[in-house]
């Protein structure tokens, strides 16, 4: 009670209330409200067609309802206007989640962890995109020539990052580090990490925070994949670690190689077995496929290795055993986050559980001769979107951790995705 009144002081003074969500191939969708009902909608949702939504419903079983979760309540004041800021999650009814709701298939996978091996994560996602030009011309795109860590001026980018993290800050969103990326026009934004939903929630605020920031001083934010031929992608890295009730890191074995230890092995484990399977969540689109290319950070093989940027799943260099975790390094950020991380936690919760290893360390990068010679090994990572549909296609693991009638709904659009090019 007193956090709803709270919300609804609040309210008053922003120009707009809004409710968001992300459809399944992760884009916002917002749902602007009148700040005077807040309360009834809190406590019985409020109504939207769900077969116009990618994912959510037909047309002859239509009727959603959006709940805000009254602890994603945030208020981003930008120049123009003030905004009240709400994530929801899906429900069919009032009392009736729905089962196609991404986030709440993130929740049922955190919750089975938590019943099942007392296990909390840690989520910590590198969020990289672009700052284009916009206007009519489009081979000239890039708004800087700027270079890995350079410096202002050549970082053409620093002051709009610099704007996004003044308002994720007011919303308490603190950031951990921020830098133009290899790519001309390209820039990265770490935030602190947090508990797996709260980061997948913190995401959508963050793409859309740094969209509207990207229009403020007239550019163009985008997310995709592989805007550019010839230049590095747009990655989503996801950093990941475990802890016990306890708090204690379990990735974390002192006396191991690299001081990673068992149940890190298993989890990786699980990671590289169903990696294939899984990529169509990880990578879920025509244009993610054109960045697993050689000699572009974007790994293209199956495997793991410590301080290695080459594998599919790093382990960083932590002086600290606290911050000991994984890198996954193929998921891209215009999927949807919360597949991505639920699909992320399943697979290496199946590892721990079948005991599955994680083999051999990868040591060295991948060259041309060795993708000439095993251009058919599966051990490689799908090499376009036809490849990762067949590969979900006959996913037992992926249709039970999404559920059949998820997987159903988001094989049917991304297989429909797939003919429409």
């Amino acid at each position: 009670m007193a956090k709803l009144k709270e919300i609804k002081k609040t309210l008053e003074t922003v120009d707009s209330t809004k409710i968001f969500f992300v459809d399944f191939n992760g884009r916002i969708m917002s749902l602007p409200v009148n700040p005077d009902n807040i309360e009834s909608i809190l406590e019985d949702g409020i109504g939207f067609d769900g077969s116009s939504i990618a994912g959510y419903g037909t047309v002859n079983s239509s009727d959603r309802l959006l709940f805000p979760d009254p602890d994603s309540f945030k208020v981003l004041k930008f120049s123009d206007e003030t905004v009240g800021f709400f994530i929801a999650s899906i429900y069919d009814e009032k009392d009736k989640p729905a089962q196609a709701d991404p986030r709440a298939i993130l929740k049922n996978i955190l919750a089975e962890a938590e019943r099942e091996f007392s296990f909390k994560f840690l989520l910590g996602p590198e969020h990289e995109f672009f700052l284009l030009k916009n206007g009519k011309n489009k081979k000239n795109l890039h708004t800087d020539q700027g270079l890995y860590f350079q410096a202002s001026p050549h970082d053409k980018g620093e002051v709009v990052r610099n704007r996004i993290i003044s308002i994720l800050k007011d919303c308490g969103i603190a950031f951990e580090k921020s830098h133009h990326e290899v790519t001309p026009s390209q820039h990265e934004i770490n935030l602190e990490p947090t508990d797996p939903l709260n980061g997948a929630d913190r995401t959508v605020l963050f793409n859309y925070v740094t969209q509207q920031i990207a229009t403020e001083f007239g550019y163009r934010a985008t997310f995709m994949p592989k805007p550019f031929d010839g230049y590095n992608r747009n990655a989503f890295h996801l950093h990941l670690s475990i802890q016990d009730l306890e708090g204690n890191n379990v990735f974390y074995d002192q006396d191991a190689a690299h001081n990673i230890g068992t149940i890190a092995r298993q989890f990786i484990g699980g990671i590289l077995k169903y990696a294939r399977e899984t990529s169509i969540i990880m990578a879920s689109t025509f244009n993610s496929y054109k960045a697993y290319v050689i000699e572009r950070e974007a790994p293209i093989i199956c495997n793991w290795g410590f301080k290695n940027r080459s594998s599919m799943v790093r382990i960083p260099y932590c002086p600290n055993p606290q911050s000991t975790r994984i890198e996954l390094r193929n998921p891209d950020p215009a999927g949807n986050v919360y597949f991505q991380v639920a699909i992320l936690i399943a697979m290496g919760l199946e590892g721990i559980r079948n005991n599955i290893t994680c083999g051999e360390q990868s040591t060295s990068g991948i060259s041309s001769k060795d993708l000439s010679t095993k251009i058919w090994d599966k051990r490689f990572l799908p090499k376009s979107m036809f490849e990762a549909l067949a590969e979900a296609e006959g996913s037992s693991f992926l249709k039970q951790a999404l559920g059949d009638e998820t997987y159903q709904n988001f094989m049917a659009l991304k297989t429909q995705e797939w003919e429409g090019h």
